[in-house]
């Protein structure tokens, strides 16, 4: 398996609200992106108090052997993560408010389990394509799902931001959780959602299908998010499924 991550301010916001983690135990890897929001430097703080907990949760796991273990134990910690945060922003008037998104993945040799949280976004490429595996908690995929706007008119929505689902921000939440097939030469992308606004999901595949490493294609992503405009924080996880097993690393 080889892994790589990478994430960027952007060109626009004065600061880095995303924060990206891989993290790696006996049972596989769990590789996890929390986008950050609430003012006053709080959504840094709600991203990085999620991706230090769940480093700490994972590196005291016990063995996660099948898909349903692997569920339970998302499904379980997220609840956890979401305490912590949600009593740190509580207890702290700077931080009222505060939440962020989640997406991550625990990679074994025969399986991933996708968790995810608001607008954050897992994609898988395979034999057979490349396709978005989750669905955003938003607003305009609401209206989308129920036939109201268009995939098209969703893009440009007003209110394209607004979220109906996000960890930290109430005392409880619910995570979406699935087990996926991951084979031999197969890509996860874990992403917030500063690369999925920029960046096509054709330019995606055609990045990601390409002979480059990793860490080229992952400069590449964001260069092009950057280069359309770069409005918000670009954070990214590759993840391939290889024969040799090797964690690449950028913090975020």
């Amino acid at each position: 398996m080889e892994t790589f991550y990478l994430s960027d301010r952007g060109r626009v916001r004065p600061h880095n609200e995303d924060c990206v983690g891989v993290f790696e135990n006996e049972a596989g890897v769990l590789a996890i992106i929390a986008d950050g929001m609430g003012g006053h430097l709080a959504g840094d703080i709600a991203s990085q108090m999620t991706i230090s907990c769940f480093k700490t949760l994972w590196e005291q796991a016990e063995s996660i052997a099948s898909p349903q273990d692997a569920e339970a134990w998302f499904a379980d910690k997220v609840l956890e993560v979401n305490k912590a945060v949600y009593e740190h922003s509580i207890s702290n008037p700077e931080c009222q408010g505060m939440g962020t998104t989640i997406v991550g993945a625990i990679v074994t040799s025969s399986f991933a389990t996708i968790g995810h949280i608001g607008d954050s976004r897992c994609y898988l490429l395979n034999n057979s394509g490349y396709k978005q595996v989750t669905q955003d908690h938003s607003l305009v995929n609401e209206l989308v799902r129920s036939g109201l706007i268009s995939k098209e008119d969703a893009e440009h929505h007003p209110r394209k931001n607004v979220l109906l689902r996000s960890l930290g921000t109430e005392q409880t939440v619910e995570l979406d959780v699935f087990t996926i097939e991951f084979e031999q030469d197969d890509v996860l992308l874990l992403c917030s959602d500063g690369l999925s606004n920029k960046v096509t999901d054709q330019e995606m595949q055609l990045e990601l299908s390409n002979s480059q490493p990793l860490p080229e294609k992952a400069k590449t992503l964001v260069e092009l998010a950057n280069e359309n405009g770069g409005e918000d924080n670009i954070s990214l996880v590759i993840v391939r499924k290889t024969a040799n097993h090797e964690l690449g690393e950028k913090p975020c």
